[in-house]
Parts: structure tokens; sequence; C-alpha cells
């Protein structure tokens, strides 16, 4: 649905609008493509579900990069430095305590 100066009207559905929580994106790639898990992890399961799965092209992805960078510079602007727990060798796994105690 193109309207005029290649501008897009973008249908929402109710059931897409409601958005799917994660607190973990596995990301990976191949010469074509990379893919984006977003997956849930909750307290007293043994395992988590990938809740989405978004597949973008190279170019894709680094416009997806160059959006959310632009986007955390404007929240940061407005609302302080986001704070990212030290020491994780995966950047993407959040800083996850289920236990209530320090593990």
């Amino acid at each position: 649905m193109e309207t005029q100066d290649n501008q897009f009207n973008i249908a929402l559905s109710e059931e897409v609008a409601e958005g799917i929580y994660s607190n973990l994106a596995i990301i990976s790639h191949s010469s074509s493509e990379f893919v984006v898990d977003f997956i849930r992890i909750m307290p007293g399961t043994p395992k988590a579900n990938v809740k989405s799965r978004i597949i973008l092209t190279p170019e894709h992805a680094k416009r997806l990069l160059m959006a959310l960078q632009d986007n955390i510079a404007k929240y940061e602007s407005i609302f302080g430095k986001i704070k990212v727990a030290e020491g994780s060798n995966n950047p993407m796994m959040p800083p996850i305590n289920f236990n209530g105690g320090n593990a």
C-alpha cells in the first residue's frame, strides 16, 4: 500500500500491538541474512522458548543497528545513561538472578 512520496501506510493488528516481552536476544548470521531470536526467560522454568524470530538482510540489520543507536541516544539525553551490568561474556544476556540471592 504505497502512497505518494514513497510513504507507506503501516497496519498494526491488536494482537501485534500488545507486543511480546523478551529479556534475551540471540543473534546469528549467514552470508545472506541475520537471524534475531527473542527469548523470555522466566523464574522456575528450566526451559526458555523463542517468542519471536526476525530474519533480516545484512543491509536491514545495519539499518536496525543505526536506528537503535539513534533511539538510545535520544532516550539517554532525556532519561540519563542506561546502565549495563559489567562482566558478562554475552552482551545480550541480562543479569538474571531468579533465586533472590547472590549466585
